[in-house]
């Protein structure tokens, strides 16, 4: 498998440019990338400080290092491309034909896409933050009224950073409910979750794989029992189907997968702030 150095430089926080080089490089398996995020080069000391690092990984490597830059100051951006890597600039491929559609220029502010430009929209997400914390794992159940999705599944099927995606990402006020064995010692829904049916999103996982979560947690337990892994995730998903709860499995999906499945089939629609 072939070694290549990548660096995220940006004169804010990189994440852009984080999510967008790896979403891109995940398409090359058989290249192994060892990734540097130089955040923050918002000065020619920092930026010098980035091309030299650049430039000695080059030399190690024997090639050039990809760079992903994210600079709405040009001067600085011409500046980290002095170095010698295969340089990526997201904003400039994007920003250019943007202005030339729009007939506008951009604003060229630093930290727009990550900084607090809605100050009302910031507050809510982190109060979503906050209400998914204290209504986390079926605390505070006479807070349900508030919420806008309820994910409920057995233990450790994801439902707790799920709630925590959707709360940051899209100031989704997300609770949710640990389904249990008394829970399911009638096959009914609990009854603190009926008047909410319409809110109750399930979460489901390959037995195995949940096996595999548990024993991390309670290695030898009858809580990570393979047995008992597959008897409540089939005891779980007949509770979805008998009440018409839609679900989705969650063992091969990320985190970002299982939100947008849910904001999708909920045809829950909020702005990115």
């Amino acid at each position: 498998m072939a070694d290549r150095s990548v660096f995220i430089v940006s004169d804010r926080t990189g994440i852009t440019a984080e999510i967008l080089s790896h979403s891109l490089l995940t398409q090359f398996p058989e290249v192994n990338f060892h990734t540097r995020a130089l955040p923050f080069a918002d000065s020619n000391e920092k930026v010098d400080d980035a091309v030299r690092q650049i430039n000695e990984a080059g030399e190690l490597d024997g090639a050039r290092p990809l760079v992903f830059a994210t600079f709405v100051t040009a001067e600085l951006s011409d500046r980290v491309q002095s170095a010698n890597g295969f340089f990526v600039d997201l904003f400039g491929t994007f920003l250019k034909p943007l202005e030339k559609e729009l007939n506008a220029e951009s604003s060229h502010t630093v930290g727009h896409s990550h900084g607090v430009v809605d100050p009302d929209r910031y507050t809510s997400r982190i109060s979503a933050v906050h209400y998914a914390m204290d209504c986390d794992d079926g605390v505070s159940i006479d807070d349900y009224n508030r919420a806008d999705l309820i994910l409920v599944g057995v233990s450790r099927t994801g439902k707790t950073p799920v709630c925590l995606y959707l709360a940051i990402h899209f100031g989704l006020f997300c609770a949710n409910y640990p389904l249990t064995e008394e829970d399911f010692a009638d096959g009914e829904l609990p009854e603190l979750l009926r008047p909410f049916r319409r809110r109750l999103f399930g979460l489901t996982i390959d037995p195995l794989r949940l096996q595999q979560i548990r024993s991390e947690r309670r290695p030898g337990s009858r809580y990570s029992d393979v047995q008992q892994c597959d008897y409540e995730i089939r005891q779980g998903q007949a509770v979805f189907s008998r009440h018409s709860i839609p679900f989705a499995d969650t063992t091969q999906m990320s985190i970002e997968e299982i939100g947008t499945t849910i904001l999708q089939r909920m045809q829950i629609r909020r702005e990115l702030g």
